[in-house]
Order: structure tokens, then sequence, then C-alpha cells
């Protein structure tokens, strides 16, 4: 599935969206909601963070208090689908990944629609340079559920050092990384030689790549088919390089952990998010020695997993229109350019091309790779990450299962992928 998503309704409402933003910003009242307190329930990740270190300039701006509540990701969810099942508007803005959760949402009702809201955005928002990809994969059943916030997938970064001291070239395939990785367990036996997620619910992020890399697919005229040849061989090289050279409780591991091992020092490569850019180099230890490619590739090529976060706003808010112009603002180009310079790739087409962005870029190669890294994401990727299901978050669950079946020698590839299909079919049924 492209990571613009195949739907002829979804293209005719983002192009009418796209194209209509006729508001003056000289018309346009930022304290139109001054005095009113919206409440924002966000993942604790990069993004947040980055755009949250500017709260102060939307209270400012809009005479608006940001009430934040912020949790790690699984938490959050649970948070989520708690206010959510009991339509309270305790919460009026929320962080959203279409590509997991939007199906779900959507048929539940918990999204409102900001096509509307969009159309009247102050002329500086410039709607039209929000990526159409993005919208569309937000778009369900002719209404925009989110607005992209970024655009992110897993990428493979390598110490630089470590590969020289070992004689090990970038690998151009996943046989190399398997290949470096046996190489550099033997040369240094105080680094972790791979690691990437092993977190039951995380794992699909990153397994997608490699399972569409390999040529596999989630589902096959109607079934699952995580034991066709090419899932099988998925599950086993994605586990077999985390149980072999993965750290140990890589179980446990999502990118809160990968992201202080390699930052540490402690790990040769690790198999992440693009948007954990700025987490990796913080205190500058990583800034010199670190190389970043797209996960190299398989015997279909190279497929790589391309998704954003979205912000939403709750179908049970009371106050939409306040927290519209919470959702205008964080997405906005001037914030989306700010939190760029932190290593968060924006949805603008405006921002990558702005010569401040630029510049910096050009101030550490690393940066240059990052950015080219996500040009192939966004020309080459796809948005399937677990099945194309309204169940999609349970559906990653039995992924994740699967590969830690393998990972702890639980079970055979052939009855981790049959207990996992078998689960899988009865998600795919209930449609």
């Amino acid at each position: 599935m492209p990571i613009a998503r195949n739907a002829a309704a979804c293209a005719a409402s983002i192009m009418a969206l796209t194209i209509s933003v006729t508001a003056s910003a000289a018309d346009f009242d930022w304290k139109k909601f001054q005095g009113k307190t919206v409440t924002f329930l966000a993942n604790n990740n990069p993004v947040s963070q980055a755009i949250l270190g500017y709260k102060d300039e939307f209270e400012k701006l809009t005479g608006i208090k940001l009430k934040v509540d912020s949790y790690q990701e699984q938490q959050m969810r649970q948070r989520l689908v708690t206010v959510m099942n009991a339509h309270s508007d305790e919460v009026d803005v929320f962080m959203t990944l279409p590509s997991r959760e939007g199906e779900q949402f959507a048929a539940a009702g918990w999204y409102a629609d900001l096509s509307g809201m969009l159309k009247n955005a102050a002329s500086n928002y410039d709607a039209g340079d929000l990526s159409r990809a993005l919208l569309k994969a937000a778009n369900f059943r002719g209404k925009l559920t989110s607005v992209p916030l970024n655009i992110e997938g897993p990428i493979l970064y390598y110490r630089t050092d470590i590969f020289q001291k070992c004689s090990v070239t970038p690998p151009k395939t996943i046989a190399d990384v398997e290949a470096a990785a046996r190489k550099i367990k033997s040369c240094d036996n105080g680094v972790t030689p791979f690691v990437s997620r092993g977190l039951k619910p995380a794992v699909a992020y990153t397994f997608s790549n490699m399972l569409h890399n390999i040529g596999g697919t989630y589902v096959s005229n109607g079934k699952s088919d995580l034991c066709s040849a090419k899932g099988k061989k998925a599950l086993e090289t994605y586990s077999g390089l985390l149980r072999d050279y993965g750290p140990p409780g890589v179980v446990n591991y999502s990118f809160y952990q990968i992201s202080a091992l390699y930052r540490s020092g402690r790990a040769a490569m690790a198999f992440e998010s693009s948007n954990e850019l700025r987490t990796m180099m913080e205190g500058g230890d990583r800034l010199k020695d670190t190389g970043l490619m797209p996960f190299p590739a398989g015997d279909a090529g190279s497929v790589p997993t391309a998704i954003g976060w979205g912000m939403a706003v709750s179908a049970f808010s009371k106050q939409p229109d306040a927290a519209w112009y919470f959702v205008q603002w964080a997405s906005s180009p001037e914030i989306q350019k700010k939190v760029a310079l932190q290593g968060i790739a924006a949805p603008r087409t405006a921002v990558a091309q702005d010569p401040e962005f630029r510049r910096w870029l050009d101030e550490q190669p690393v940066r240059k790779e990052w950015q080219a890294a996500l040009d192939v994401l966004a020309a080459k990727g796809s948005s399937e990450v677990g099945y194309p299901i309204v169940a999609n978050p349970e559906s990653r669950e039995f992924i994740g299962q699967a590969v830690q079946d393998l990972i702890l020698k639980q079970k055979s590839v052939d009855q981790a992928c049959a207990d996992a299909d078998k689960a899988l079919d009865g998600l795919i049924a209930q449609k």
C-alpha cells in the first residue's frame, strides 16, 4: 500500500481543501478565543517535545491556555481510549497515527472533521504546502481526521568509527546487515552489533520495512500471509538479528531504549525512527561518527516505511474551534521550520527548501544523510504498518508476538507464523 492511500474520494476532497484557503491574514483574529483553556493529550516523543518547546509563544499569540497531558506512547493510547469511550470532553486535541488507528478511530466517530477548519485557516498558513500524501492518509470517508506534523520512517543509524575499526563497509542489502553484525560481534565484544524494536506492540513499525523489502505482504487473497515463504523469511531474519546480535532484554525495547543505547555509544547499528535523530545526537557525541541510510534492500528492493504523526481534534470537544487554533499553530510553516531545525522532518515542501534549514543541514554530514534518507522515504515509502484493517492496532500485537516467540526460541517459525495467521485471520474477518 503506497503512502498515498488509493481512494478517489480522498483525492477529490483533499484537492478541494488545499486550494480553497482564502482567508486574509489581516482579518484573522488569533485572539478570538482568548481566555479559553485547550487540553492537549500528547505522546511524549520527539515531535511533541519539539513543538511544546514553543508553548509559551502559542499562549502569548492567542491568549489561550494550553493544558498538556503528556504520556509515553502506550500510556497515552490507554488514556485516550478511556476518554473517548466515555465520550468525555476532557481532551480537546490529541496526537494520532492515521496509519495505525485511523480506520478504527474514524469508525468509532472519535475524530472531528477538520476539512472546513483547514479551509478557513489564516492565509499565511498555506495549507496547499502540506504533504498531500499524508493528508490523504488521514482522510477517511471524505473527512479529514488530522493534520500532519511530520514525516518519518525507520532508518539505519550506524557507527562509522566501529565499521572502520572492524573493516566493515556500509551494508547495501539485508544480507550485508547480517554479515556486518556478525563481524562486529567478533571484532568488538563491548558493543551491541544491532538493535531494533523488540517490544511487542512496537515491532510492526520496523518489521514492516523488512517484510516489504523482502517482498512479503501482510494479506493475500483475503488471508493473513505471514506463513508465506517471504513472510517466514522476514520473521526469521528480523528475530535472528535481535536474538543473535541485539542487547539483553531486547523484547522490551522500543525507541526510548534504542536511542539511549545508541547515543551512549553502546550500539554499532540501530534501526529506528528518523524522528530519533534529535535524541540520538543529544550531547554531540554521535554527530561525528554516525552514518544514516534507508534500511538496505532485500529481494524486492527498497520499500521503506513512511508515515507521519497527526494532530486531531476530539469529536467530543466542546470548543473545537479553539482547539483548531492550536492545531493550526502547531502545523504552521513557522513552527514547522523551528522544529525541523531540531531534526523533526516537516511535511511541508517550503520548509525543506528554506535557506536556513538547508544551511542547518550543511553544518553536519549526518544531517544531510538524514535528509537524503527522508527524501527516499517520501518518494518510495509505504504506509502499511501492520494490517490494513480497522483492527490495525490489535494486528500489531500478533506480529510482535510472532517475533518475540522467535527471539526467545519459544516456537519454531512454522508454529509462530501459523499461530499469528490464525489470530489475524479472525481480525481480518471482522472487517
